[in-house]
């Protein structure tokens, strides 16, 4: 079985479907609400598993949230190490209007640190692929990368939220999969694949697009992004070529945007 390992953000997301979006300070009343785990890491890590790879995931949580996500994490057979950190875990709403379209507001939470990094060694260095996001600290994924570099782990760097990358990630990365409001600092790589929502995804190196799947209607678009990047690893780490990886993270990125939420939406390979 291929390996993912993930360093990731991992909390509560409340998703709230409103009639349309605010104005100025108008109050929309929402006709839905519904709450899950998420954040970018845990559900990549999801994704990555129902897509058939061996997942590791590292997040910082806390003490209330170890035991419930830990069960979730089990259920989807997810190897994790949930830091307990003083505080209160990541939290996101996220707004969703009848188009499907979202704007998302994240608090953060409790931050990994570089000595969760180290204790977490092993599952990265044994992995095939390594997964990260802008949703920790700097920190933490300048040593997580310079730890999969040092033994032969390709890293693939999913620059969201966007933010300058320090020169060692942008060096040593293996790929990296910014969406078209992600790629600053990154107009010199070659090895980007660039996600373009409803039209696929851009291999920058082959200067190839790829094109999305066409899908049913398109009820909440949380977490495409995610889905995509966790079964591109998947993929990856299973020994895909490139352009097969994106195909199957367009078709599976695809498919979760017919659905709304996260979780219940990412797709399990038959």
């Amino acid at each position: 079985m291929s390996r993912v390992c993930v360093i990731g953000l991992a909390g509560t997301s409340a998703f709230l479907r409103v009639p349309r979006f605010h104005e100025g300070g108008e109050t929309v009343h929402a006709d839905a609400l519904h709450v899950e785990y998420g954040g970018k890491g845990f559900n990549q890590a999801v994704a990555a598993a129902r897509h058939g790879a061996d997942v590791a995931f590292l997040a910082a949580v806390g003490a209330e949230d170890v035991a419930p996500m830990g069960a979730v994490l089990d259920e989807e057979g997810i190897a994790h190490r949930l830091v307990v950190k003083p505080g209160r875990s990541a939290y996101a709403a996220i707004l969703t209007d009848p188009s499907g379209e979202t704007h998302v507001t994240v608090y953060p939470g409790v931050r990994l640190d570089v000595a969760d990094v180290d204790a977490f060694e092993r599952e990265v260095t044994s992995a095939s692929i390594l997964l990260l996001t802008n949703e920790v600290p700097e920190a933490v994924n300048v040593r997580a990368v310079e730890l999969a570099s040092r033994h032969g782990v390709k890293v693939i760097f999913n620059p969201a939220p966007s933010r300058p990358l320090p020169e060692s990630i942008v060096r040593d990365a293996w790929l990296f999969t910014p969406n078209a409001f992600e790629t600053a600092g990154l107009e010199a790589n070659r090895n980007v694949v660039e996600t373009r929502g409803a039209e696929g995804c851009f291999i920058r190196e082959k200067q190839q697009l790829v094109p999305a799947v066409k899908v049913g209607p398109v009820v909440d678009t949380t977490g495409a992004g995610d889905t995509f990047n966790g079964v591109l690893a998947a993929e990856l780490a299973s020994g895909s070529d490139l352009e097969r990886a994106c195909a199957a993270a367009n078709a599976a990125a695809g498919e979760s945007v017919t659905h709304r939420y996260v979780l219940p939406s990412i797709p399990r390979r038959v």
